[in-house]
């Protein structure tokens, strides 16, 4: 970003544009704040701040001579509620694409006494309900919005929609409210510790069923899988089906058929077992051990 100094205003090009007013060009430097502007000496009587990354519309001093501001293609959310004062003589202003979105952030402009020239086009407030006659009602000397001519009809109708304050205070909520296009939704943050307390400890018939699993896995990775279902509380899916079929009920059968056939795997007499794998019953006892570990460790 660039500072808006007294030498970048001295420096930058300055010249009688095609209407014959003398022109400031201050576009494209990575302006983010205006400052400084009293050392152009109320010169000018148009400046052109395009292409800027401005923020907010203030911190003018008093202009006597500006007519026209160009400010478009910037981040314009705030517009200083008494601009007014230090523009009285401005009667043309664009802020094409920029960042206004609700219609209470246009209300500021009502205080430039000259104003009958406005673009806010590509701005999300144009989206708003009624967003065009209520800049109509509300700048009363309007001549051209959005590069059309305001119409005596539209003038009518705008006085006719907005007769009583109350219901300009009802358009301005119902802008805040209304979601559209464009319009980046506020979610609401969720600090980490309440994610964590969203995740429920797994119910004793849950804990029971990823055991009776871990006891039959076959491989190494299925044993990590539960391991980590344990410590989560999240049931697999592929256990979850069955929990619903059988219930409490049929995870105790499991269990004791298990047990069951734990005694009847023991090596008969004569069977060898190979020397450079430890015995299924091995791995299977280790993991069992590992995660009782774990539960007690998590759920003591």
């Amino acid at each position: 970003m660039v500072r808006l100094t007294a030498d970048l205003i001295w420096k930058s090009p300055h010249f009688f544009n095609a209407i014959k007013e003398r022109e400031l060009d201050l576009r494209g430097n990575k302006i983010a704040v205006i400052e400084n502007l009293g050392a152009t000496e109320d010169q000018f009587d148009t400046i052109d701040l395009s292409d800027n990354e401005i923020v907010k519309l203030e911190n003018f001093p008093h202009l006597s001579r500006l007519g026209t501001l160009l400010i478009n293609n910037n981040r314009i959310t705030r517009i200083n509620p008494n601009i007014g004062e230090f523009l009285p003589k401005l009667h043309s202003l664009v802020l094409t694409n920029n960042r206004l979105v609700n219609l209470v952030e246009i209300d500021p402009l009502a205080s430039l006494p000259k104003l009958q020239f406005l673009s806010l086009m590509d701005n999300t407030v144009t989206k708003k309900p009624n967003y065009r006659l209520y800049v109509i009602n509300k700048l009363k000397i309007l001549r051209v919005l959005d590069f059309k001519k305001v119409k005596n009809k539209e003038r009518l109708e705008a006085r006719n929609l907005f007769a009583s304050e109350e219901v300009e205070e009802e358009a301005r909520r119902e802008s805040a409210k209304t979601f559209t296009p464009g319009e980046v939704a506020k979610v609401p943050e969720v600090s980490e510790e309440e994610q964590m307390q969203k995740v429920s400890a797994p119910t004793p018939e849950q804990i029971i069923a990823i055991k009776a699993a871990i006891v039959n896995s076959q491989t190494l990775e299925e044993v990590a899988r539960l391991e980590k279902a344990l410590k989560s509380g999240q049931l697999p899916a592929d256990l979850k089906t069955l929990d619903e079929d059988t219930g409490s009920d049929g995870v105790n059968q499991k269990d004791d058929n298990m047990v069951q056939d734990e005694g009847d795997s023991e090596p008969k007499d004569g069977e060898e077992q190979g020397n450079d794998k430890p015995a299924p019953m091995e791995q299977t006892f280790e993991a069992f051990v590992h995660i009782e570990k774990l539960e007690l460790h998590s759920y003591a």
